[in-house]
This record gives C-alpha cells, structure tokens and sequence, in this order.
C-alpha cells in the first residue's frame, strides 16, 4: 500500500480562485473538495485578494495537503488580466508557505496532456476526464474547480512524487533548514 500524498490544485484568479484537493493512495485518486473562492469586482483589490489567502489558509488548515499545484502564470494579450493572476497566485503561494508547504506550478498544456493525454485538450473533455479520473458522478463545475481538479491530478501523478520527501521538505522549511 503507497504512500498517501494530499494535493490542493489551485486555478488562480482574482475574481474566481478555483481549488480542488485531491488524494492519492496505493495509486488510487479521489476528490476531497473542490470549488471556486468568488470575489466581487466592485471591492477594492486589497480586500479580494485578502479573501482568496483567507479561504486558501482555510482549507490548507482542513485538508493538511502535502503540496500545493498551481496553473502557471499564461502571458495573453492582455496585460491587466495577467497582473491579476498574478497577484491571486502570490497569495495562494504565501498561504502554502505560511504552512512550509511547496508550491509546484504546471502549465496548461502539461496539465491538459497529464489529465486528457493532449495538450491542446479543450474545457468540456478536461471536465470529462476529472470526471472519469476521480469517479465523479456529475461533471465537476464550475470550470475554475474542474480545472485546478485537474491540476491537483496533474501533480499527483507527477512522477517522482514522494510523499515522504514532501513531508521531509515542509519539515525543512519549518525549521529554515533546506531538504
């Protein structure tokens, strides 16, 4: 029986912060939670993001994963909505390493490819596959939820994913030393 490895995926955004935690054992995967953190447009910056490392402290206190995935940072066009992005990362990463625990971040095209086996995978096959992967009886909604589903899956199944040496580093970085 393998190791038993907990990850929170996190789809970041300011104004919907998609999560979802996944467990690993002995090769299995399973949701634990997943949802979408909805901050409202007409509140000042500060306060939004306030309240996505909030509800991300939360539920890294409730579930106790072993890493944190996030989607990586994409560079459209537009500039604004990147910085946004951005920033909601920033608190998501400060909420892990308040906790000593790391951050992995994967691009969308290595979690499309490690969750649909094709990078250019489109919105609804990702939600099917998160689905069928995690043996959901509905689709997982809303999209942010499905997709940091599918990053948190993405990273479970990473390979080289040690359960002990991710507790050997959070202990690390608890106590300044480096793993």
């Amino acid at each position: 029986m393998g190791p038993v490895v907990i990850v929170l995926g996190i789809d970041p955004g300011l104004a919907n912060t998609g999560y979802g935690v996944v467990q690993r054992r002995s090769g299995r995967l399973v949701a634990l939670d997943g949802g979408c953190v909805t901050t409202r447009p007409e509140s000042a910056p500060a306060r939004r993001l306030a309240s996505i490392h909030t509800a991300v402290a939360e539920l890294i206190l409730r579930h106790e994963p072993d890493a944190v995935a996030l989607e990586a940072l994409y560079f459209g066009q537009n500039v604004q909505s990147a910085l946004a992005v951005g920033q909601a990362r920033g608190v998501v990463m400060l909420a892990a390493g308040q906790r000593g625990i790391g951050c992995h971040d994967y691009t969308p095209q290595q979690v499309k490819g490690a969750v649909c086996g094709s990078g250019r995978a489109e919105k609804d096959q990702i939600q099917r596959m998160v689905q069928s992967l995690l043996g959901l009886t509905e689709l997982p909604r809303p999209d942010h939820a499905a997709d940091a589903l599918a990053v948190a899956i993405c990273h479970a199944n990473h390979a080289g994913l040690s359960a002990a040496k991710i507790r050997a580093s959070r202990g690390a970085a608890a106590t300044g030393r480096t793993a």
